[in-house]
């Protein structure tokens, strides 16, 4: 049994988009640590990524490649979440796109992180064995990213008061494009048909056990619940997601079928 490719390049998308948003940290941490840290997370995630493309590539054949599926498709081929293409920086700032809050990343890294832990724990039971041996690999990786990122979490909400309204402004503005993750998708109800995916409303108890308990020992106020439905897994994005993918896509279509 063989996942739906669609479902596979979701899966990848998101860890793709994230992975290349962490990677924007490399030489900007606030601390050494932090900058190997979240590079480190970077990498997790692209590696979690060329799995899932290359499982992908070899089902579609007709030349697909883990590099062509991530260089060459266009925004609106991408099904990440709308959550993962969104830049370090409250949504409604009057800043320079060059500008980098932590808070920010922590809360999108922790949002992510809770929810994929619950993922790729349940997809390890997949049909598709290539897939339940990515999501077995791929749950070691994102436990740690959970732990990193909900005790800095907790650390910023229950610091200084700038700290504290740092983060609960970036869990303001992100707490509703969570919603997406729990409005199933054509490619996510074949795969939780054919067995090789999973129901993700499903987890959404267990999501909110996590952040709840988070939020409880972080002092931070859970925003109410909206009726904000992003459409990244339709392929309908942010503004955002252009830039993330012209930066990362440049060099590999500027020399195609180069090799290094």
């Amino acid at each position: 049994m063989q996942a739906p490719v669609d479902y596979l390049l979701h899966l990848a998308d998101n860890a793709l988009v994230l992975g290349q948003r962490n990677a924007e940290w490399c030489g900007h941490g606030p601390i050494l640590e932090e900058d190997i840290a979240l590079s480190n997370n970077s990498l997790d995630l692209i590696g979690q990524a060329r799995l899932l493309y290359q499982h992908a590539a070899t089902l579609m054949g007709h030349g697909a490649t883990e590099d062509t599926l991530a260089y060459f498709r266009d925004v609106p081929d991408f099904r990440n979440y709308t959550l993962c293409e969104l830049p370090h920086l409250p949504l409604m700032a009057a800043t320079s796109a060059g500008d980098r809050d932590f808070a920010t990343t922590i809360v999108r890294n922790f949002l992510y992180s809770s929810l994929m832990v619950l993922v790729w724990d349940r997809l390890q039971s997949s049909q598709d064995a290539q897939l339940a041996a990515i999501a077995a690999k791929s749950l070691k990786e994102v436990r740690y990213h959970l732990r990193h990122s909900r005790d800095w979490l907790v650390r910023l909400g229950d610091g200084t008061d700038e700290s504290h309204a740092r983060v609960q402004a970036a869990l303001d503005a992100f707490m509703p494009y969570t919603s997406e993750f729990w409005v199933a998708s054509a490619q996510e109800t074949a795969a939780q048909a054919n067995g090789c995916g999973i129901d993700a409303a499903a987890l959404r108890d267990d999501w909110n056990s996590i952040v709840d308990a988070a939020l409880q020992e972080a002092t931070l106020k859970r925003p109410a619940d909206t009726a904000f439905l992003p459409t990244g897994k339709q392929g309908v994005h942010s503004e955002h997601l252009g830039f993330v993918l012209a930066e990362m896509q440049s060099l590999a279509r500027q020399h195609p079928g180069a090799t290094w």
